[in-house]
């Protein structure tokens, strides 16, 4: 339906120069308010009514002044009608749908939520769980040294890797175990420390019990004063992770998916807008050979008569 409107309204005049252009874009202008070219479709959503081929026309306002304003103040691929017919569809949003333009620029007051102490305790990122109090002996030390062990022993909580710390002196040590860093992870990583504590072995009883820890090992998950803290277990945090809150986290993966949509949707923009001039051209093109073939059909005739 819309390629048929262009149709019609592209062969009414020939091409107009530069100083005719700002003369000529009264008539779409007021074709655009008469309801001849629909601008506004029935949903609310805005299109082009200039610019045929496109399989999907749903604009923001915004978007659609700066496409109209873009090509109507001089785009190499269009010609003068189309710059004139753009101008009139600018000058249409800013006078006649001004109101659109407050509606999309008002912004949004965001609610006040409340947090959880879970969503602004700072986590070691991506997350990691501690154990503490891992007692050798020369019976196991191998088994024990070997992360393979451990992987197995919480492959419950599909952990990705283990790192151990030993005291070759005393044969205690302290490993750190690494988890997904999506949410599955964390999920699992807080299912590891609350095995821990259902056995009264969290940190909160490592802790307490710093004189009496037998042979039992201790866990949690990793935060903030462990990241913080000296030692092979901090030295390690630091390196390899970072402090984020959950709802810190929440906020960096929105804004990492707004900007993959946003790249995404000017791509489709380009593409589209080299499909408009693509457009333009095969029907320039279509014009002129019709042309063609009417001149030799006349010049034909002409000669046999």
């Amino acid at each position: 339906m819309w390629t048929n409107q262009m149709d019609s309204s592209s062969g009414e005049e020939s091409d107009l120069s530069e100083s005719e252009i700002n003369e000529y874009k009264e008539k779409p202008y007021e074709e655009i308010r008469s309801g001849k070219y629909k601008v506004k479709a029935l949903n609310g959503s805005l299109r082009c009514p200039f610019c045929a081929g496109k399989k999907k026309q749903d604009y923001k306002y915004k978007d659609l002044l700066q496409h109209a304003s873009g090509v109507g103040k001089g785009s190499a691929n269009r010609s003068a009608k189309q710059r004139a017919n753009h101008l009139a569809l600018a000058k249409y949003l800013e006078i006649d749908l001004a109101s659109e333009a407050d509606e999309t620029s008002r912004p949004t007051v965001p609610q006040a939520v409340d947090q959880t102490p879970e969503q602004t305790e700072l986590y070691v990122w991506p997350w990691m769980g501690i154990i503490m109090n891992i007692v050798a002996e020369s019976k196991n030390i191998d088994t024990l040294h070997d992360k393979g062990y451990w992987l197995k022993r919480f492959a419950k909580y599909k952990p990705i890797n283990v790192q151990c710390f030993w005291n070759e002196v005393d044969l205690t040590g302290q490993a750190i175990v690494v988890f997904n860093s999506d949410w599955n992870g964390f999920v699992n990583a807080t299912q590891f420390e609350k095995a821990f504590e259902s056995e009264r072995h969290s940190k909160k009883h490592w802790n307490g019990q710093q004189t009496q820890l037998g042979s039992n090992i201790y866990g949690w998950c990793a935060r903030a004063d462990d990241y913080q803290s000296d030692g092979p277990i901090g030295d390690y945090l630091r390196k390899v992770g970072k402090l984020q809150t959950i709802s810190g986290i929440v906020q960096e993966a929105a804004q990492d998916r707004n900007s993959v949509v946003a790249n995404l949707t000017t791509k489709i923009d380009l593409t589209n807008e080299n499909l408009d001039e693509l457009q333009y051209k095969y029907n320039e093109t279509t014009m002129s050979l019709s042309r063609m073939l009417e001149e030799k059909d006349r010049l034909h005739l002409a000669f046999i008569e």
